[in-house]
């Protein structure tokens, strides 16, 4: 919020705290060879690094954060388009059902999003249609983004499916072989380090250490981001698809009341009937509602006895 475009420290503090831990714990410092080739890594890396590096772009074209999370939602849709494409696979109506109320949904946010945008920059004639072109242009990228990182699920299962489940390997390689590719982007992220550096003084509690605050924003970030990823990777191993989904479902959706009430972020009506939308359709395609039947069933046979 104080630095839009610091997306980039953002991302690369992630994947070096990630990559560092991997190699300590899961790489054996380089002693452990993969068990997936790591020609294969590569080309999983390079859609991993473009997705993360184009949605941290997106935020500074315009989206807002809120927008930003509906839209990334709708991964459902990719994921079932691409597999349709490429897998040749077939779902059912209530599948299809899903898929066409998160699309309803993205839709809804998206065009009352576009108002807002547009009156906006109604306000400013001069800079009006740059603002709203910037802003199609973070949508084209939302939804590159979204393609991508279909794709990239889509390939990473066929790799599982080829060489077993390695979770914790693809975790590190994603990770550590993307931070060459920061080269590129040095000059952004050193001007941002710099520019936290300048940030006010914030003493740690308990610890009593004094440094700039963006600077303890990044280490809670980065640590909270660890806890999530390595959350979601203990939930794989230990319960089915469907849970796994239902939960980063429901993250997402904390997320963004959290995002809506905290940040005071614009939000309508409209907005709330398309994230009711996006979520509806995301329970109904995990088929959540068939697997809290017998649960059901189970808990009303004592009452009837």
């Amino acid at each position: 919020r104080q630095f839009p475009g610091c997306g980039n420290i953002v991302t690369f503090s992630q994947f070096l705290f990630i990559a560092v831990e991997g190699f300590i714990f899961e790489a054996n410092f380089g002693r452990k060879r993969p068990a997936i080739p790591i020609r294969n890594y590569f080309i999983m890396v390079a859609m991993f690094f473009t997705v993360s590096v184009v949605n941290n772009y997106a935020l500074n074209l315009n989206i807002a954060m809120p927008l930003h999370m509906i839209f990334r939602s709708g991964s459902l849709i990719a994921s079932m388009a691409l597999g349709i494409i490429i897998l040749k696979k077939r779902y059912s109506v209530s599948k299809y059902t899903s898929i066409a109320l998160v699309s309803l949904g993205i839709f809804t946010c998206t065009w009352m999003s576009a108002k807002q945008v547009a009156s906006d920059s109604s306000l400013n004639q001069e800079d009006g249609p740059q603002v709203f072109l910037w802003w199609l242009l973070g949508i084209a990228a939302l939804t590159f983004a979204l393609l991508m990182s279909a794709r990239m699920g889509i390939f990473q299962e066929t790799l599982y499916q080829r060489f077993g489940k390695h979770s914790k390997e693809a975790l590190f390689y994603n990770h550590a072989l993307p931070l060459p590719g920061f080269l590129l982007l040095a000059p952004n992220i050193y001007h941002h380090a710099v520019l936290f550096n300048q940030s006010e003084p914030f003493q740690v509690p308990v610890i009593g250490l004094t440094l700039p605050i963006m600077w303890f924003y990044l280490l809670m970030n980065v640590i909270t981001q660890y806890v999530c990823i390595r959350g979601v990777f203990i939930l794989t191993t230990e319960c089915t698809s469907l849970t796994v989904t239902l939960v980063v479902t429901l993250r997402k959706f904390v997320s963004l009341i959290f995002s809506i009430l905290y940040f005071q972020n614009p939000f309508t009506a409209w907005h709330w009937l398309g994230t009711a939308f996006v979520f509806v359709g995301t329970l109904m395609y995990t088929e959540v509602w068939n697997s809290l039947r017998p649960f059901l069933r189970r808990r009303r046979r004592p009452k009837e006895e």
